[in-house]
């Protein structure tokens, strides 16, 4: 809570700050991103997202991250800021002999 907001009001929601929820659903898999919330801070974040995105045991884990905090590339600069592998063929699976005993590849 701010020290200009009194004690027991809450913030307006679009006053608050939006933080991304991920959540991984079963051990071993990553952490998917599934929805936005509003909250005063990383705490009570982290309580909505569990409120609104595991309601029905859908996940083990959650994660939640300020929105402003997170850095993205964009598509638009996919040509200069991925290397192609075009050059690099041992990048790709084709390039290594698998033995016969591997037919899921």
């Amino acid at each position: 809570m701010s020290a200009n907001q009194p004690s027991g009001q809450q913030m307006p929601r679009h006053h608050m700050p939006l933080f991304e929820v991920f959540v991984r659903s079963k051990r071993g898999l990553d952490h998917t991103h599934v929805g936005s919330v509003h909250a005063e801070d990383a705490e009570q974040a982290l309580e909505y997202a569990r409120d609104v995105y595991t309601r029905r045991s859908e996940g083990i884990s959650v994660w939640v991250v300020r929105s402003s905090d997170i850095v993205a590339s964009q598509e638009s600069d996919q040509h200069c800021f991925f290397d192609p592998n075009d050059d690099k063929p041992y990048r790709h699976a084709a390039f290594y002999q698998l033995p016969d005993e591997v037919d899921n590849m």
